[in-house]
């Protein structure tokens, strides 16, 4: 068969059930073979809006998403998709198309070396020069892109290798089974656990997928230590649990950090490098037993000194049939501490002033939302207060992106989300800054007729550097800027838009929307005055109090 019929059936053996795309005239051959196919062609308006949407298909259902562009600037335009996936660990294939390389008669006409281009921001990445190598390369980008740790890899099909014919067969998937951590190493964990006065259950982005969230919740069930998360780890437990202490949304003093540093012991499950520290390593300090899929990567700050490697349900699994809740165990500390954070949080909530406050929203939004509610948050100063404040219920309930934190992420990760589970509800949190680096992709979603909310958090700037700004005493330079009527502008799409002028009118709007289906933008003004006072001097203040 033609090469790119045999990629397509490639895919469907991985079970690919839809490519994002911008195809281009390099891509025809691959379209043709697309046409043909069950896999359904999404086709977004921006190459980047595609590897968003790509990477978290892959972030939710640990299958590879497919992502298709054309050669140079399509091409370019996956850089930081390919970077989204790599840095959250977010399986995604690339599939780039390219000049004929045996004959050809352009020149240098849109070439530009996308392999050489790809090779630091992904796992694997390779040009197909042969119709026959197809099936192995398809597999093999497919294999690294979602084993441990998962990540972006690449493909690029010329266009006359596209062409070529091959009596080569697809190479279905293997099955396997990820190694399971050493006796030796559970037993010495379980005595580390056992001994310790004070230990604490740190929960990271390599905890939130490959199904660890149930062992999770059966390991805290049964032995009752206080758990913390990063923002990356969120969800993996029920937040409104009572084990449950909080988020590590800033980077010190918050009062989980409190918790943290009376911890004798850290039992760090799914510790991901590219998450910002939640705590410290210090000689003399907390002894820390590390629990993931692979072996710690030490730096300065961080050196455990027992390692569990392995398959991180199986050890979690090894370790609760061996403890048991330990009568010298004294969490008195840590409950105050918990307490003091809900009180801290729930004092937040209640103010309604208008323009709205953030701590505020947070909690319209957590009361709207059921349980199993996605959130897709893209980023700016609002993903502090949702990590923060946002109590999540199960896994991947709240989509944000502490890795490469990248802006633009928010409506086409909520579309995707979407797409993975259509009977629930899924709501884009967006800035105005961020919206509007893909806000043409309101366009795909009318398009799909996905039933979606997007909130949309206007400030009339670029916040989150606000903020920064002013704790270096800079004052409040260069970071305005102006906006569209994002009504007219989301009803020019096809989509409805609302805007809101009372606090009080949100939480209606919010359920009315929900319920309605259909694509709803709605315009909050937000005040985000207080993040100084409150996210630095009263917070460093209550709890250095503790």
């Amino acid at each position: 068969m033609k090469a790119s019929d045999l990629f397509v059936r490639a895919l469907e053996a991985e079970g690919v059930e839809y490519v994002f795309a911008i195809p281009g005239e390099e891509n025809l051959d691959l379209l043709e073979s697309l046409r043909g196919s069950k896999i359904k062609l999404v086709i977004t308006r921006h190459e980047q809006a595609a590897g968003f949407m790509a990477a978290t298909y892959g972030r939710l259902t640990g299958n590879s998403g497919v992502s298709l562009s054309t050669l140079g600037p399509g091409a370019t335009n996956l850089v930081t998709a390919a970077a989204y996936a790599q840095l959250g660990a977010m399986p995604m294939v690339m599939v780039t198309g390219q000049k004929p390389i045996k004959t050809s008669k352009q020149g240098q006409f849109q070439i530009i070396d996308v392999v050489d281009m790809m090779q630091p921001l992904t796992k694997f990445t390779k040009t197909i020069v042969s119709g026959d190598s197809v099936p192995a390369l398809v597999r093999e980008a497919f294999r690294q892109a979602e084993e441990e740790r998962p990540g972006a890899t690449h493909l690029e099909l010329p266009e006359d290798i596209a062409q070529e014919r091959s009596t080569m067969p697809v190479l279905e998937p293997s099955y396997t089974r990820r190694p399971i951590a050493e006796e030796k190493a559970i037993h010495r964990a379980a005595q580390a656990i056992t001994a310790a006065r004070r230990p604490l259950l740190l929960i990271g982005a390599g905890a939130n997928r490959k199904l660890t969230s149930n062992m999770l919740r059966e390991f805290v069930d049964k032995l009752g230590i206080p758990t913390v998360t990063t923002q990356m780890g969120k969800g993996v437990i029920d937040e409104t649990g009572p084990h449950f202490v909080g988020n590590t949304a800033l980077s010190d003093h918050d009062f989980v950090h409190r918790a943290i540093d009376q911890a004798d012991l850290i039992i760090n499950v799914g510790h991901d490098v590219v998450e910002k520290p939640p705590f410290f390593m210090r000689p003399g300090g907390a002894e820390v037993v590390h629990i993931n899929f692979n072996a710690a990567q030490v730096d300065p700050v961080y050196f455990p000194q027992i390692e569990v490697v392995g398959d991180i349900a199986n050890s979690l699994w090894q370790l609760k049939e061996r403890l048991e809740p330990q009568g010298h165990w004294n969490f008195d500390d840590v409950q105050r501490i918990r307490d003091a954070l809900q009180k801290h949080i729930h004092d937040g909530a209640v103010d309604d002033s208008f323009p709205i406050r953030p701590q505020h929203l947070v909690k319209e939004v957590r009361d709207v939302m059921p349980e199993d509610g996605i959130l897709a948050l893209d980023n700016g100063m609002y993903k502090i207060w949702f990590a923060r404040n946002y109590a999540a219920r199960s896994p991947n309930s709240v989509l944000l992106d502490n890795a490469l934190a990248t802006m633009g992420a928010g409506l086409p990760s909520a579309m995707a989300a979407k797409l993975v589970y259509p009977e629930r509800k899924v709501m884009a949190i967006c800035g105005d800054g961020g919206f509007m680096m893909n806000s043409q992709e309101l366009e795909t979603a009318v398009r799909l007729k996905l039933d979606l909310v997007i909130l949309l958090l206007r400030d009339d700037g670029y916040g989150m550097i606000k903020w920064k700004q002013k704790q270096m005493e800079f004052g409040d330079f260069g970071l305005d800027f102006g906006n569209p009527d994002f009504v007219a502008y989301t009803e020019s799409y096809g989509a409805h838009g609302h805007r809101v002028g009372a606090t009080a009118e949100l939480k209606p709007l919010i359920d009315k929307c929900c319920k309605q289906g259909g694509v709803h933008l709605i315009d909050v003004p937000v005040d985000y005055s207080d993040n100084d006072r409150i996210l630095n001097r009263e917070i460093r203040e209550l709890s250095g109090r503790l």
